[in-house]
């Protein structure tokens, strides 16, 4: 693992994850499905129909980039994912209540510490997105999280979903950065893992209070939110 200090001398990049790391997506799909789950008489926690349904998004985008056939849209496996996971509660649905739901992922807001940490960030850095977003989504969340991003690409550029080394080399191609310029950051340990197998730093936003896990990838940065990482960076 790379210091701090060594980080801030070789790093001209820091690079995000979107969902989950710059913004709240529990939170925001969690307020939005809420009047829909009530308005179907279901009496669940909509927090944990929230969190069902994105452990199934993400095991179906796992699944998918296992395949190796052609990249299936993120809204597409999020349509898949949310129509099992409303089949599994019980909760008698139609295909366009799922698509209205799904489109809440594109007005998700950022996390309260987020624009000012990014905004002291981009002081120094280049600051990207890296998403397994389709392009349209992510191009219409930029009028909703506000943030100016240097650029923003989408895992469809590499044709699979992160954590596959393609996404990050892509990533790190299109931005013409060796890998071990680029600080990759994110709320969560697949996509630490990913980009710092890939060749990459990475930092984790440790918002959960939640253990890394026993791995060889170790994030080179352990902060408990986005203002502790532009504070140790910058």
């Amino acid at each position: 693992m790379a210091s701090v200090e060594e980080l801030k001398s070789k790093i001209k990049v820091v690079m995000f994850d979107q969902y989950g790391t710059v913004v709240d997506m529990q939170k925001g799909l969690t307020e939005a499905f809420t009047p829909y789950l009530q308005a179907k008489g279901w009496t669940g926690n909509p927090g944990s129909l929230v969190t069902w349904y994105r452990r199934t998004h993400f095991e179906n985008s796992m699944i998918d980039a296992l395949l190796h056939k052609e990249h299936t849209p993120y809204r597409e496996i999020g349509e898949r994912a949310l129509d099992y996971t409303l089949e599994r509660a019980g909760i008698q649905h139609t295909a366009g209540e799922v698509k209205e739901l799904i489109g809440n992922i594109e007005r998700l807001k950022c996390f309260p510490d987020v624009p000012a940490a990014l905004a002291k960030l981009q002081t120094k850095y280049k600051i990207v997105v890296l998403s397994n977003g389709d392009r349209d989504m992510l191009e219409t969340a930029k009028r909703y999280h506000g943030v100016p991003f240097d650029h923003v690409i989408s895992v469809a550029e590499a044709n699979t979903f992160k954590p596959h080394v393609a996404t990050y080399t892509k990533a790190a191609n299109i931005l013409s950065v060796r890998m071990d310029e680029v600080l990759f950051v994110a709320n969560h340990a697949f996509d630490c893992l990913g980009a710092k197998s890939a060749g990459m730093h990475s930092a984790f936003i440790d918002r959960r209070n939640r253990p890394f896990g026993r791995t060889p990838h170790q994030p080179d940065i352990w902060v408990p939110d986005m203002k502790s990482l532009a504070d140790a960076m910058v």
